[in-house]
């Protein structure tokens, strides 16, 4: 019986981050609770930083007189790493020896070892993925244990501005003192994050970015003679940087790799029918009773829509749909020649978000209208994303021209299209364009879709649209028309002398 408790056992490290800790490091390896034991089965893991001090020789002489019941590992880095840096390599070290929780606690004992229990027990009962030491959650609790108020208040203030940017309700960014599951750590490139203090912002939105369950517990807050190694401004102004980056990725503006979480099973492309975008566009103009080719649209964002009224969709597309999404699919690589069915059947086609991913845009658009005998009275609908939008502009103003996974600099895209360019495109293959529309950044998206601020920053982006297409449309939607062919004319000329 007692090796199925020994097997049942979760593999916890106690990662000790030291740098010049000599006066603190003994006291804080005495406090880490033996009845762990119990519960986890124990290693400690402590990392010096390149001191300048005693702190390797007395964790080594600690380890070898044994006066820990847990086995200890101690490292010393030869070149000084950085706060965040240091966790990187202790972080790795649980990976690779398969450790299944990771505890961090900082060797000059600002945070206690004594609520490790506590810490660890939603993640052993499998309520959380992460779980965070708050020292915010006590009233005045941080004050009373002398945090001194310029770091409260700044505390507050950061963490105040990071909730709202991220949409999240955390009590405190700041602190130092969390359990880490390893597997949500896996699915992470923290390696990719800051070596400096703000590391710890960083994996906090990468772990919000992937979904993971946080949870806050209270922890007591000391400060005491140990010398503070942060630069309160710089700290600030990295914490707010690296939060604005993240945020920005979300508009697909900007890219930054490490915030580049992807999900097992999440579409590149999600639906944008509840707000003001080209799929709620397509969805309006559409009548009931149509029939509809949809190209280039696998993932069906909007043919559940469609069904409801009452509309026959076609799809065609190299990728297969989800179940149910068409009435027909037919496979076909639209860069490998031209469409291999008549289009004159259909009342709609639909080409949204579709252009920009071709390797040839103007073989595939003269194509269409050379071998796709559509009708005169059939509409085309088209959406492309606006290049010349202004946060674009701006950025290329700066020499910033980054590609992402979303967006209209999406890594797939293989043309970009300003206004000029895409009537350009279109008019000069032989179609007509009937009517264009602005469409807003997909705030819905970003913020939610019944989201106040999504609903505010709409509205104020529909306005600028107005006033400015060009500049302030993140994309185009475009109706159009096919002109006849000279075959469609001679056949026409041909039928009437009859």
């Amino acid at each position: 019986m007692n090796t199925d408790v020994k097997i049942n056992k979760k593999k916890l490290l106690v990662f000790i981050v030291a740098y010049n800790a000599e006066n603190t490091i003994a006291n804080v390896l005495t406090r880490i609770p033996n009845n762990l034991s119990k519960d986890y089965e124990i290693s400690i893991l402590i990392i010096d930083d390149a001191s300048n001090d005693k702190t390797f020789d007395i964790s080594k002489n600690f380890k070898e007189k044994k006066l820990s019941t847990f086995p200890i590992t101690t490292l010393k880095n030869p070149i000084n790493q950085g706060y965040g840096g240091n966790q990187k390599i202790g972080f790795f070290y649980a990976i690779k020896n398969n450790f299944d929780i990771v505890a961090l606690i900082h060797g000059d004992g600002q945070y206690a070892p004594e609520c490790l229990n506590d810490l660890l027990l939603p993640i052993n009962q499998g309520l959380a993925d992460v779980v965070f030491g708050s020292r915010m959650m006590t009233r005045f609790g941080a004050l009373k244990g002398k945090m001194p108020l310029y770091k409260f208040i700044g505390n507050r203030i950061l963490t105040i501005f990071q909730n709202f940017m991220l949409n999240s309700s955390l009590s405190e960014f700041h602190s130092g003192y969390r359990v880490y599951t390893v597997k949500s750590l896996k699915v992470i490139p923290f390696d990719l994050n800051s070596n400096d203090f703000h590391f710890d912002t960083e994996i906090i939105i990468q772990l919000m970015f992937a979904k993971k369950r946080i949870i806050e517990l209270p922890i007591p807050t000391y400060y005491g003679s140990e010398i503070s190694r942060v630069n309160g401004l710089k700290y600030a102004y990295n914490v707010i940087l690296s939060t604005l980056r993240a945020c920005v990725q979300k508009f697909a503006i900007l890219y930054d790799p490490k915030f580049d979480i992807q999900m097992d099973g999440e579409e590149n492309y999600s639906s944008k029918v509840g707000f003001s975008s080209s799929h709620s566009e397509t969805i309006n103009r559409i009548e009931s009773n149509k029939n509809i080719l949809d190209i280039g649209g696998a993932s069906g964002m909007i043919s559940d829509a469609l069904k409801k009224k009452n509309c026959s969709i076609t799809g065609l597309d190299k990728h297969n749909p989800r179940k149910n999404t068409y009435n027909e699919f037919i496979k076909f690589d639209l860069n490998s020649g031209p469409i291999p069915i008549k289009l004159n059947p259909f009342d709609y086609i639909l080409l949204l978000d579709v252009i920009e991913h071709l390797l040839s845009p103007e073989k595939f658009i003269s194509d269409l209208r050379k071998y796709g005998k559509i009708k005169y009275k059939t509409k085309i609908l088209v959406s492309v994303p606006n290049t010349a939008f202004l946060p674009l502009r701006l950025s290329l103003f700066f020499g910033i021209f980054n590609y992402g996974k979303k967006g209209i600099l999406d890594k797939t895209h293989t043309r970009l299209f300003t206004l000029s360019s895409i009537i350009n495109l279109l008019n000069q293959n032989g179609f007509e364009i009937k009517n264009i529309k602005g469409i807003p950044v997909p705030f819905g998206l970003i913020f939610g879709t019944n989201s106040f601020i999504s609903k505010i920053f709409t509205y104020f982006n529909s306005i600028a649209i107005r006033v400015w297409k060009r500049l302030f449309s993140y994309q185009f939607f475009l109706e159009i028309r096919q002109q006849p062919t000279l075959e469609q004319l001679l056949d026409e000329a041909s039928n009437n002398s009859k």
